[in-house]
């Protein structure tokens, strides 16, 4: 599996990445099992979030199932996100100095860790004051209690608000992005092209902001059709094309259609990770394969275009 030297850090790690937001319900067995064949695979980085499987849930089953000597700790990259607080009647944002201070305590305990590698806040809280996230960002990294920061689904507005007052890099941001839900990547080849779906800019170009910025973009559900709409990978209802297209050329490259699907996303300049979203450990040595494979222009615009996306 390729691995990366992420822009405004001192990390390297995998550009495929295990998500870990469904395993509150597994088995220690089962967790090891999938973390043991995510690092055979050559995963470095596991993403977690407080918000995960309860709170805090999905990182409390992964530190009691997952026993870290010190070596094996210093070699992989624990992520998590912080901000989405649920409640009886939904969830709220919470970028408050003190909510940021307690959840990472709260996910350092969970966990069974030290450190946290990297820490996003988890979607923009519209009642965001910078200057709190700037004083936490401050004396979580002097602690030595979190090391790089960025964040997830955010505009290059809402993050040039966070930097005027933060002064950690934000280095990273965790976007939706897949095959057919691609409208990060889509949009600007269809700039300027009135009454065309496809033209409408609706992250204000996140993609283009990051690149400027070194900022390292994730993408997460990279296999889901939509927002949670169920995975494309096989549906021949309403994908047809694309999955002749996704199986040719896994059999070109000696791989499966899920690894061109992880293929298609790490070909880009951008240098995205890719967040699975998986509990298969084979959906997770299937992805990694696919992180080895060099798609060529036409084959990228080939998968692009069976998708539905339009290249004018």
């Amino acid at each position: 599996m390729k691995t990366l030297e992420l822009p405004q850090t001192d990390l390297t790690a995998s550009d495929v990445i295990v998500g870990l937001m469904r395993i509150n319900d597994m088995s220690d067995e089962d967790i090891r099992s999938l973390y043991t064949a995510s690092r055979d695979a050559g995963v470095t980085m596991f993403d977690h979030a407080a918000v995960y499987g309860g709170w805090h849930g999905c990182e409390e089953r992964f530190g009691a199932a997952v026993t870290l000597s010190s070596s094996e700790r210093a070699a992989i990259q624990l992520q998590t996100k912080v901000g989405i607080r649920p409640t009886d009647h939904g969830a709220y944002f919470d970028f408050s100095y003190e909510h940021i201070l307690s959840s990472v305590e709260e996910s350092l305990a969970a966990l069974r860790t030290d450190y946290i590698d990297v820490l996003l806040l988890h979607r923009p809280d519209a009642l965001v004051e910078p200057e709190e996230v700037a004083k936490a960002f401050d004396e979580l990294h002097a602690a030595g209690k979190v090391h790089h920061f960025g964040v997830s689904n955010h505009t290059p507005g809402q993050v040039e608000l966070l930097k005027k007052f933060v002064t950690r890099p934000l280095a990273f941001n965790q976007v939706q992005l897949s095959i057919t839900h691609a409208n990060v990547i889509t949009q600007g080849l269809a700039a300027n092209m009135g009454g065309l779906d496809q033209s409408i800019d609706r992250d204000n170009d996140i993609l283009n902001y990051s690149r400027l910025h070194d900022i390292t973009p994730q993408a997460w559900s990279p296999f889901q059709k939509g927002f949670f709409d169920g995975v494309f990978l096989g549906d021949r209802e309403q994908y047809a094309e694309l999955n002749d297209v996704l199986e040719e050329l896994a059999s070109a490259h000696g791989v499966t259609p899920t690894g061109i699907a992880v293929a298609w996303i790490t070909r880009h300049p951008a240098h995205f990770q890719v967040v699975l979203g998986t509990t298969n450990p084979q959906r997770v040595r299937d992805s990694a394969a696919g992180s080895d494979v060099e798609l060529s222009r036409e084959e990228w615009y080939r998968v692009l275009t069976a998708a539905g996306h339009t290249v004018p």
